[in-house]
């Protein structure tokens, strides 16, 4: 292709040809400067390349690239090519910082001339063939090449990678190029800038990386200090984490079954997990991380403001001199992990910085580690994860940053919610909480070390409420080693209690909150672990967000009706505090709005009180039970069949096999639900009969009950095959032979 250099928008050549008006032409083909060999303009006269330099406005990035490739030959002064990179450094940069302090969306729909250029006349693989001739030398003595030179090479490259179009996935594609960064990991001058550039790559790599490739990876990360294994986090994450599946109709259940049928064996992911626990002391030095102290030496009423102003600045990642060289201060003034917290204060740089500089560190250190630890809590190795944590005392640490640190008083979460492994734009401060909310759902959820949570006294509180009862203690309370626990006045659940009581209706961290608080409660119920809840006010709390706090989220709403249904589930004593509070039928019918408005939203609740519902009705010699069930208006709406039925139309009506997705399943479990429990007091064949009758009503024969029959269907062949997920809705179930 022959292309015409009249201006930035086409610089693509470097020949002259005749128009058809007699004028001179340049031209160059574009071959002769973009191909793989060493070329990248250098058969361009210099000459041209000035006389076009100006109307181009290449900005003399041809010549200088020229000169680069001249004075980067094997066994040359490099000295002299640093210069020439030094001199050109500016150019790419300049296009690097506009992209991420100008607004975003604009940014990404402009143009950049110069990495274009610089790209288009191969400067972007002279830059690849400088760092890794090296490796490819075959002298015993191998070039080296001086640190700062690496340094200026890597910047010039993530500037390409954010600038120019294709550049980061090119890179991406070069496998040994990848591993090759991992080796420049081990010069901590160079760490920031190699780390920055492998996030970049691995974030669009087509194929997830093998941490197992990586050449001494368990030997890689014990070099590193603690401030660079936090960084490590962030290219960490990408390698551990399953790719974001969405929520489109391409991933519906039925998609993800017949994905599972192709990929049966773990995932890259699973496997990379597997990599990292098998590094000595991984697990430890990341609870070490999330659990350290940060200096407070900054007045806490100009941290918060502070935090926001230098937010923009902190998530630019092009900003390494400033970050650099707190590194540097640190790493030379720390000869231990535990002097890490005075760096700041003897960094030169602390007149151009705000105090709180050290603190928003550390939290952003954190955000990552926690992000790690939730991944891998989530994975196939889950219990050996757990043991590691609790060995190592992760959750009374956290506990005891909990107030200083974790959750301030102020609170802002204007933000929108995230997957699990979604980009998100957030703030440290926002981010961080999130992180930390997710790791306590995750590490509570249907596992016996929930308990670590509470502190001794509380543990003791949850005894003498079995004791009262007469019931049993739950063997995981019995079980668990009480040195391992929180310690102070109150443990982490206790606190996390506290400030979801503070957050205003709509905030967003409600869901997480109570998301972390009924992962506490899952599992097989236990009436100890309600009870302590129920008396610290949480079922009065969730009422009073759901009926009169005016609360229009649906995410947060439907976090708190999941919530109740566990408070609630075979509790007597709840369904009594429940009408206490609900004492009015206008209060009463707003509950029922909020249910219905959402049955996807709200169908475990309807499941909970059918369930409970069925167990009271059993224990007719309980006179505290039968006065509840003649006086409780919601237990009394669900005993009423007909209202039953038209939950049950609902559930099944909104599901088909097509759109049947992890957020609306819980429709069809809960439906599977009441038919079983008509089923064990024979009257299934009524129920189905009810759901002919619907369909003549409606005058469509067999809407409800084809579709049902294909849910069942469906439900077998996803469900049988998963014992977690079949056992998990068997056990719901009071009494057995339930399925």
């Amino acid at each position: 292709m022959m292309a015409t250099l009249a201006g930035p928008e086409s610089p693509r050549t470097g020949a002259t040809r005749s128009d058809r008006g007699g004028n001179i032409v340049t031209t160059i083909n574009r071959s002769q400067i973009t191909g793989r060999g060493i070329c990248r303009g250098t058969q361009v006269p210099e000459a041209l390349l000035h006389e076009r330099d100006h109307r181009a406005r290449w900005h003399g990035i041809p010549i200088l690239l020229r000169r680069l490739h001249e004075a980067s030959h094997p066994n040359s002064d490099l000295s002299r090519a640093h210069a020439v990179l030094k001199e050109m450094s500016p150019l790419l940069s300049m296009e690097a910082m506009s992209l991420v302090t100008e607004d975003r969306k604009f940014a990404q729909e402009a143009t950049f001339p110069n990495t274009y250029t610089f790209d288009l006349f191969g400067g972007v693989d002279l830059l690849l063939e400088m760092l890794m001739r090296p490796t490819l030398s075959t002298q015993k003595k191998k070039p080296k090449m001086n640190d700062d030179l690496i340094k200026d090479c890597l910047s010039v490259l993530y500037n390409c990678c954010i600038c120019t179009e294709g550049v980061t996935k090119s890179l991406a594609a070069r496998d040994d190029f990848v591993l090759f960064l991992f080796t420049l990991m081990t010069n901590k001058k160079t760490f920031l800038q190699t780390a920055t550039l492998i996030e970049d790559i691995l974030g669009v790599k087509k194929d997830m990386i093998q941490l197992e490739g990586i050449p001494n990876l368990a030997g890689l990360v014990q070099s590193f200090d603690q401030q660079q294994l936090a960084n490590f986090c962030r290219i960490l994450s990408v390698t551990i984490s399953e790719p974001d599946l969405g929520h489109d109709d391409k991933h519906t259940l039925l998609a993800k079954n017949a994905l599972q049928r192709k990929n049966s064996g773990p995932s890259q992911a699973e496997i990379n997990q597997v990599t990292l626990l098998g590094i000595p002391g991984f697990i430890e030095r990341l609870c070490k991380l999330a659990t350290r102290k940060v200096s407070e030496a900054t007045d806490t009423s100009n941290f918060l403001q502070e935090l926001e102003d230098w937010y923009a600045w902190l998530d630019n990642a092009l900003v390494l001199d400033a970050l650099i060289q707190i590194n540097g201060s640190e790493a030379e003034q720390s000869s231990t992990e535990s002097s890490d917290e005075s760096a700041l204060a003897a960094s030169p740089l602390r007149h151009r910085l705000p105090r709180s500089m050290k603190v928003v560190h550390e939290i952003m250190y954190k955000v990552e580690v926690l992000y790690v630890l939730c991944v891998m809590l989530m994975g196939r190795q889950r219990n050996q994860v757990h043991r590691m944590l609790a060995e190592y005392r992760l959750i009374p640490g956290l506990n005891n940053l909990f107030d200083k640190l974790i959750w301030r008083k102020y609170t802002s979460s204007s933000h929108v919610l995230h997957a699990q492994n979604q980009h998100c734009d957030c703030s440290p401060e926002i981010s961080f909480k999130i992180q930390f909310l997710r790791l306590l759902q995750s590490f509570s959820d249907h596992h016996e070390n929930k308990y670590l949570l509470l502190n001794t006294q509380e543990l003791n509180e949850l005894s003498a409420i079995s004791l009262k009862a007469n019931i049993p203690e739950v063997e995981a309370l019995v079980n668990t080693d009480r040195s391992l626990v929180c310690d102070g006045k109150k443990g982490l659940l206790t606190r996390l209690l506290t400030v979801m009581k503070r957050e205003p209706p709509d905030s967003s961290f409600r869901f997480w909150q109570a998301r972390a608080v009924e992962s506490f409660l899952r599992g097989a119920t236990s009436y100890a672990d309600q009870v302590f809840l129920l008396k610290r006010g949480l079922l009065e709390h969730i009422l009073f967000c759901i009926i009169d706090s005016g609360c229009k989220s649906r995410d947060v709403l439907q976090s708190y009706f999941d919530l109740l249904g566990e408070l609630m589930k075979f509790n007597i004593d709840a369904f009594q505090r429940f009408d206490r509070y609900v004492n009015t039928e206008e209060k009463f019918q707003v509950f029922l709005t909020q249910i219905n408005s959402s049955l996807v939203d709200s169908n475990m609740l309807v499941r909970c009180i059918v369930l409970s519902l069925d167990r009271f009705e059993s224990q007719s010699e309980d006179v505290k039970v039968v006065e509840t069930l003649s006086q409780c208006h919601l237990l009394s709406h669900l005993a009423r069949v007909e209202n039953r039925l038209a939950f049950l139309f609902r559930l099944i009506n909104i599901i088909n096999v097509q759109t049947l997705t992890q957020e609306n399943v819980s429709c069809l479990n809960t439906s599977l639900v009441i038919l079983m429990l008509a089923r064990r007091h024979g009257r299934l064949a009524w129920y189905l009969g009810a759901l002919r009758e619907k369909e003549y009503t409606e005058r469509y024969p067999g809407c409800l009950l084809n579709n049902f029959h294909q849910l069942l269907c469906f439900w077998q062949r996803h469900y049988l095959n998963k014992d977690k997920d079949s056992t998990c809705l068997e056990n719901e179930l009071p009494g057995k032979g339930a399925l």
